[in-house]
């Protein structure tokens, strides 16, 4: 599968959007020349356009005509009247949303007949292209069409693809979840402070903490139980931290954390 030959448009340039096209720029994925950019805050499109050399453009339109592919990276409430304003552009473009808890129907609803369109959640885990993003596509996607959104958000980090109504779970999970480990890499850094270490410090060793579990969980695919039960030694340190983390509920508050966060999308998504 390649995207070299294709063009594709970026409709919002916020964090989420900005993160992408320099991940397919770097990725190599496609050539500045074939990407476009519309966003509503002009002076950070032409900032955008100096820093990557991409093409910008006013109107939303523009970026869709002369695209083959169009993310739609605006929030939520936005959605409806990016839909309204395009929708005489479609054409066979494969249109790619990341707009948070906006079902799929929303967009074969509004735009015509048969277009084909993907909803991605991806996470702000994006902007050090280490992203967690959940891809589904709708009914008129190809196995093809559905490739090329993959190779785009590889681009950013990993991708499963799964069916829709399992997105306000990626959500509550991978969506919400870098919010919940900033909480751990302070509260273990915290930790790191009352024994002693400067702040600094504790903060490195505790994000590298994180970042060296995580990737032994996804190095060879070890169950969970078995890598804490590599550092957890008999009458040893870690059993006596990880009895404390059970007595206070640790386990249960992240997985309620992830379930709360997963209804609160599911409420989101009735109201677009």
């Amino acid at each position: 599968m390649t995207t070299s030959d294709k063009k594709i448009g970026f409709i919002g340039t916020g964090k989420m959007g900005e993160a992408l096209i320099k991940g397919i720029l770097a990725a190599k994925l496609f050539p500045p020349d074939n990407v476009y950019a519309s966003d509503a805050d002009f002076a950070k499109l032409q900032s955008l356009g100096k820093d990557y050399n991409i093409n910008t453009c006013r109107d939303n339109c523009d970026a869709v005509i002369n695209s083959d592919i169009i993310l739609i990276a605006v929030k939520p409430q936005i959605v409806p009247k990016v839909l309204e304003e395009i929708k005489d552009s479609i054409k066979k473009q494969i249109i790619i949303s990341i707009a948070a808890g906006v079902p799929i129907e929303t967009f074969e609803k509004a735009l015509p007949r048969g277009t084909k369109v993907v909803r991605v959640m991806p996470n702000i885990a994006a902007t050090v292209k280490e992203a967690a993003s959940a891809i589904s596509p709708g009914s008129a996607v190809s196995r093809e069409d559905a490739e090329i959104a993959g190779e785009i958000f590889n681009s950013i980090g990993r991708t499963v693809i799964l069916p829709e109504h399992l997105m306000d779970a990626v959500t509550g999970l991978s969506g919400s979840g870098p919010a919940y480990i900033f909480m751990i890499i302070e509260a273990l850094a915290d930790g790191g402070v009352h024994e002693g270490l400067d702040r600094n410090t504790a903060k490195l060793l505790a994000a590298q903490t994180v970042l060296g579990a995580a990737k032994m969980v996804l190095a060879n695919g070890t169950h969970t139980g078995e890598l804490k039960d590599m550092v957890t030694s008999p009458g040893g340190t870690t059993i006596r931290g990880i009895r404390v983390m059970e007595d206070r509920g640790v386990r249960v508050a992240m997985m309620n954390a992830v379930i709360a966060a997963s209804e609160r999308s599911k409420e989101l998504g009735r109201k677009t």
